[in-house]
């Protein structure tokens, strides 16, 4: 998958739990948490969405691995490719 690609299905996941910041920029360095204000249910239905996307899931220890745009596709990436 190519980096755009994932970019792509980290964004829409991210949209189907918060659908009003679709069309905004995210800014890959910030949290998603500050950015679009999400509570723990909304991240963690993010996540129930990654893993139903992507197949990967990711584990509680690993939650702050996956805050910002960027740590996702640092997380995601060499998991797709080895899995």
């Amino acid at each position: 998958m190519t980096d755009l690609a994932l970019e792509r299905r980290i964004l829409d996941a991210l949209y189907s739990v918060a659908p009003e910041a679709e069309g905004e920029g995210i800014d890959p360095e910030v949290s998603f948490r500050d950015q679009l204000d999400i509570d723990s249910m909304d991240f963690l239905n993010f996540l129930v969405a990654l893993k139903d996307a992507l197949g990967v899931e990711v584990p509680e220890a690993d939650y702050a691995l996956v805050g910002t745009l960027r740590d996702c596709m640092r997380y995601l990436a060499p998991r797709l490719a080895s899995g």
